[in-house]
């Protein structure tokens, strides 16, 4: 901005310098053209700079050539048709005239000073903190100072795209753009620049920037967002909760509250697209009896908000009671169920109650109540919907051992050598234990499993069941056949020698070991005779043939025969 005082002042001495000369010019002479020229001629300087002005003259030897300006001047040097002055703080368009003699005329140029600079301060106005996507929004922005306007231009900017351009007018010079605002937008930043344009004096394009703005822009429909929940909810139940909204942007800037009542639930926010889908589990609390679930979605100061009541109800599940857990047979069992005070209870087999009053029924324990569920059906009725549970327990009867007949047969015929299996099957609570035992020589079978059939496992067993609650037994009479053996009679064993069984497989045994014994004998002794016999045969040829020495010597010792060597020490039988 250029100062008034010092303009003003150089305005009035320019103007007492140009009547001045007026008054000089000799009659005739106004008309002539001056032949002084200033150089340089409309110079261009910046605000505050110095300026180097020649006055010369194409006369040959003009005189007292002087500077006429308000400006502070400085004569730097002279010649013989020429004159320099050194011109300083150059603030302001300027005037400036050379004048002079010559052949006693006075002679006169000038030229005018253009003083430039850069504008004092540009600035943008704030854009609004979210703007609506498809509404109009407005730039503006302001510039003080700068020089000279009309080399001056301001220009607005969307990043690097220019969105308007207009001269400086104005003291503030100003320049607006209005526009709809798009999703596109969202994170743009937008500028203001001034341009002032020396490059026709020789100069350069100055520019200026301003401090950008980011504009933020959003979409939030107007519809509320879509709210699932039960419309009933038992205390202490984790329960899903679900929210959602569509056409939200940008979405991940966008905020979900959900609440029961007065308690904020822990919400999961998961987006698509423009899609926003929000989860909680809400647990109804005992002091809720009614309350709102509320879903609330915030974006850019705006928000989006939907609600739906619930009814917060308690439901225990019913208690089922038996008089004994574990009965023995024939004891009385009683069943009880029994909840809350609105609830009704149904017990299987039992009469229907009117709804707070316990269900019972009694039984006379038996073997086929063993392992016997008893289930307890509990209804409520909420806010017109009829909720359900259910308790289940299991009666334990303890008995005895007991064979069943039609598993376990009386009599058993198999064949020797052979696989069998001995189906035998005992029950009782607790469960028994089943063993088969032969009588008389408890030969234990096993039961259930094949095993190899001797004759030996001919006879009658004990099978047992013994449990901690007693014991039971059953006959079962197996007869083993087999193929029948010389001088032991038939390998069959009736029924009604079975205890002799053992006995008679000894005695026979006892037999053919004796027979073994008499024919090793019988052979021993034909062996004997046959030896016999041949050693008298041998003996009786070397009689007749054989030839005897007779010693002289002593007349006392018998007669000896030569026998062969392989008899020798053989004794006749």
């Amino acid at each position: 901005m250029v100062p008034l005082a010092p303009l003003l002042q150089a305005c009035l001495s320019l103007l007492i310098l140009l009547l001045l000369v007026c008054c000089l010019l000799p009659p005739g002479a106004q008309g002539q053209v001056s032949p002084l020229r200033v150089e340089p001629q409309n110079p261009v300087v910046p605000t505050g700079g110095s300026l180097l002005v020649n006055c010369s003259a194409d006369c040959p030897d003009p005189e007292n050539i002087i500077l006429e300006t308000a400006l502070s001047k400085q004569p730097v040097g002279s010649g013989l048709s020429w004159s320099a002055f050194q011109l300083s703080n150059v603030t302001g368009d300027s005037d400036i005239i050379c004048a002079g003699f010559c052949n006693g005329s006075q002679i006169s140029g000038s030229t005018s000073i253009t003083v430039y600079r850069l504008p004092e301060r540009m600035e943008l106005a704030p854009l609004p903190p979210w703007q609506p996507v498809g509404e109009n929004f407005t730039l503006h922005c302001q510039v003080w100072g700068g020089a000279p306007r009309a080399n001056l231009s301001m220009v607005l900017f969307r990043g690097q795209e220019e969105l308007g351009r207009q001269p400086a007018v104005g003291e503030p010079a100003e320049v607006t753009a209005t526009m709809p605002a798009r999703r596109e937008d969202y994170g743009a930043n937008f500028s203001c620049s001034t341009q002032l344009d020396l490059r026709p004096q020789g100069l350069g394009l100055f520019e200026n920037n301003s401090t950008s703005r980011q504009l933020r822009t959003f979409a939030l429909p107007m519809t509320r967002p879509f709210l699932t929940a039960p419309r009933i909810l038992e205390v202490g139940k984790e329960t899903a909760v679900n929210c959602s909204l569509d056409g939200v942007f940008p979405v991940w800037e966008a905020q979900v509250h959900m609440t029961l009542g007065d308690q904020m639930l822990n919400s999961t926010v998961v987006s698509h697209g423009d899609a926003l889908r929000a989860t909680a589990m809400a647990t109804a609390r005992e002091e809720q009896k009614g309350a709102q679930i509320v879903c609330k979605v915030t974006l850019a100061g705006e928000s989006r908000e939907t609600w739906k009541n619930v009814t917060i109800y308690s439901f225990v599940e019913p208690i089922l009671n038996l008089s004994e857990a574990s009965a023995s047979e024939g004891t009385m069992v009683t069943v009880t169920c029994m909840a809350g005070t609105r609830v009704q209870v149904m017990l299987g087999g039992a009469p229907i109650m009117a709804p707070g009053q316990p269900a019972q029924l009694q039984l006379n324990a038996t073997e086929s109540d063993n392992g016997r569920t008893f289930s307890c059906n509990a209804t409520l009725e909420v806010d017109g919907k009829v909720l359900h549970k259910n308790r289940s327990v299991q009666l334990n009867v303890l008995y005895g051992p007991k064979i069943d007949r039609t598993k376990c047969p009386q009599r058993l015929m198999w064949k020797d050598k052979t696989y069998q299996v001995l189906q035998c099957q005992a029950r009782g609570n607790p469960d028994p234990m089943l063993q088969c035992l032969q009588e008389g020589s408890h030969i234990k079978v096993p039961v259930g499993i094949p095993f190899f059939v001797r004759l030996y496992h001919n006879g009658t067993y004990h099978c047992q069941a013994i449990s901690p609650r007693g014991i039971t037994t059953v006959e079962v009479v197996m007869e083993v056949q087999g193929e029948p053996r010389r001088g032991c009679g038939s390998g069959r064993v009736t029924p009604g020698l079975a205890r002799a069984r053992l006995h008679s497989a000894l005695l026979c045994t006892d037999r053919n070991a004796r027979s073994v014994t008499i024919a090793m004998v019988v052979l021993l002794v034909l062996s004997l005779v046959i030896v016999t016999a041949a050693l008298l045969y041998v003996f009786g040829v070397q009689r007749r043939r054989g030839s005897y020495c007779v010693k002289h010597e002593s007349t006392s010792l018998p007669l000896t025969s030569t026998q062969p060597d392989g008899l020798q020490g053989e004794e006749p039988s």
